[in-house]
């Protein structure tokens, strides 16, 4: 039974409440697993439709309900899990959610310097061509000393930003999957927190886009390990050494040498997270997962959904979500993303994926064709092999 509501009364995100400013005739909603039909009235009927005014949404407001997170099909659960619209871009924490809120978000103020470093990295190619190809004047030697140290001082910053953002994410999963509530209930009761896994997840895919096109970087540091190597064998130590020592370098070689490192990290953080948590069952992470995978699919499939998009760019946005928490599913559920037991529709992501400009989605879709566990197990259909070819 959907209650009624008056006028000019913000949505709350309750379950079983659907709320309208003013009744529509009856209306059919169609959805891609499901037809609900329900049938709405001018006349307030209080048996079959009690009416809610604004004297009672403080007692919504109290239970931590209200919000920009709203229940599209009230208490239905689909084939591959509930159906939800997740306000992106204005979802704002409650007091609840603060403390992890501040800590993510001070780590979340630098990411968008980060992807405008990245893009702006052009490299130190030709100096580096012209100190090997004359590799006894001195002079250009130095040349590309000076001009590839501040790049690597840059690549170091980056690697160290994955490891803040590697602890934001641990934060993010132990807040919403945390008993006493399911999944669902966390990304209903903590919006602004599922935003910013959101965002994480949203800059991760932009910097590894980045990553994978822009060769220099590699060769910039690569041209950096072995000038110390030389020099160490010379029994020189430059001053650059200081600041990305051997060890540091190491470590930066692994985290670079990835096609998406900062994906791997992400994925490993969130394994990691589920071997360390003994006591929490493994479905409450992935089910926040694959939920979320589904809310964004059925943001960019449905056109009513995607009307409420004020911003442009919030279509890649979910783009880059949905595959980035399908990747994330796919390293930590035993039998990953693409398995018929799945609760992620994969055949439609990949739909919607394919539905858009190819140039804005190959790297989303060659994220799940290599950076994917389970893709080529006897378990995947090839169907959605086929879908990914």
């Amino acid at each position: 039974m959907l209650p009624c509501f008056t006028q000019d009364i913000l949505p709350p995100c309750h379950p079983n409440i659907l709320l309208s400013s003013s009744p529509p005739p009856q209306k059919t909603f169609t959805f891609t697993h499901i037809q609900l039909s329900h049938t709405y009235t001018h006349a307030h009927n209080p048996d079959t439709c009690p009416l809610i005014t604004h004297r009672l949404l403080p007692s919504f407001c109290s239970r931590g309900l209200m919000g920009n997170l709203l229940k599209v099909l009230a208490c239905a659960e689909l084939e591959h899990g509930p159906i939800v619209f997740l306000d992106f871009e204005h979802a704002q924490p409650t007091e609840a959610e603060t403390a992890v809120w501040n800590q993510v978000s001070a780590v979340l103020e630098e990411a968008h310097g980060i992807l405008a470093e990245l893009q702006s990295y052009n490299g130190a190619g030709q100096e580096i061509r012209e100190a090997i190809q004359n590799p006894g004047d001195l002079a250009l030697q130095e040349k590309a000393w000076n001009a590839v140290c501040p790049l690597v001082a840059k690549l170091k910053r980056f690697y160290e930003f994955s490891l803040r953002l590697e602890n934001a994410l641990r934060s993010l999963l132990e807040a919403l999957t945390s008993p006493p509530y399911a999944p669902m209930q966390h990304l209903e009761r903590e919006q602004a927190l599922a935003k910013q896994f959101a965002e994480i997840l949203h800059f991760t895919l932009s910097f590894d886009e980045l990553k994978m096109t822009n060769p220099a970087i590699q060769n910039d540091f690569s041209y950096y390990r072995r000038t110390i190597s030389r020099n160490r064998l010379n029994n020189q130590q430059l001053e650059a050494e200081n600041e990305v020592n051997n060890e540091m370098a190491n470590r930066m070689s692994l985290f670079y040498a990835e096609a998406t490192p900062m994906l791997k990290t992400l994925s490993n953080a969130t394994t990691k997270f589920v071997s360390e948590n003994k006591t929490l069952p493994i479905e409450d992470t992935t089910d926040c997962l694959s939920t979320m995978a589904c809310v964004c699919r059925v943001m960019l499939e449905t056109p009513e959904y995607r009307c409420r998009f004020t911003n442009t760019d919030t279509m890649l946005f979910c783009m880059r979500v949905m595959v980035g928490v399908i990747i994330l599913y796919d390293h930590v559920h035993p039998v990953g993303a693409f398995a018929k037991t799945s609760k992620i529709d994969m055949k439609g992501c990949i739909k919607v994926l394919k539905e858009q400009p190819s140039n804005s989605v190959e790297g989303l879709l060659n994220a799940l064709r290599y950076t994917t566990r389970h893709l080529n197990d006897d378990s995947t259909s090839k169907q959605i092999r086929a879908l990914l070819q």
